[in-house]
């Protein structure tokens, strides 16, 4: 009966453990490819807002922490393919054109006039500078991927206070024809 219980416990600690971590599943090679082939998903699992104000209300809401670092539910992507770009991103911060329409305060358009630059950064990471030029808004995004797919983005913008996010790529979705 002891050894049951010690191995039941043993079991759920794994459990736990492994559950509980952040995984990322896709083989270094995988993200070589995408790296070279340019078509590539990001998805933000953080937003991490400048803006002291909203920092400051984040805090003062019950179970609000000391962090300024918002958990994003999945859906939030910036999708690059070779004719299309699309960007579906929160916004947390200081607008200073704010509009009426709740849909035009955050990141979501879809251009095919854009731009992508690619550079080698430190310790082996990619970085993306993006010109949607067709957005009036928006002036560029940045984003560093390291080897292991983890990702950090910072966009700026001509109208509200720069933000960043924190999130990995994947495979681009097959689109249904």
């Amino acid at each position: 009966m002891k050894n049951l219980l010690t191995i039941a416990s043993v079991a759920f600690m794994l459990l736990v453990t492994f559950s509980c971590s952040t995984q990322n599943n896709i083989p270094s090679a995988n993200i070589a490819r995408l790296l070279e082939s340019n078509q590539f998903t990001f998805m933000a699992e953080r937003a991490n807002p400048m803006d002291a104000d909203v920092i400051k209300a984040m805090n003062s809401l019950p179970g609000g922490g000391g962090s300024r670092i918002l958990n994003l539910d999945s859906g939030y992507t910036i999708e690059i393919r070779k004719e299309k770009l699309s960007v579906t991103l929160p916004y947390f911060g200081r607008m200073y054109n704010a509009n009426m329409d709740d849909s035009k305060n955050s990141y979501r358009f879809t251009t095919t006039d854009f731009t992508v630059d690619k550079k080698q950064g430190k310790k082996g990471s990619s970085i993306y500078t993006i010109v949607a030029k067709d957005q009036q808004n928006m002036r560029t995004i940045y984003m560093e991927v390291f080897k292991n797919g983890k990702t950090y983005v910072s966009i700026d913008s001509n109208d509200r206070q720069s933000i960043s996010y924190n999130g990995y790529i994947m495979e681009n979705t097959m689109l249904k024809k």
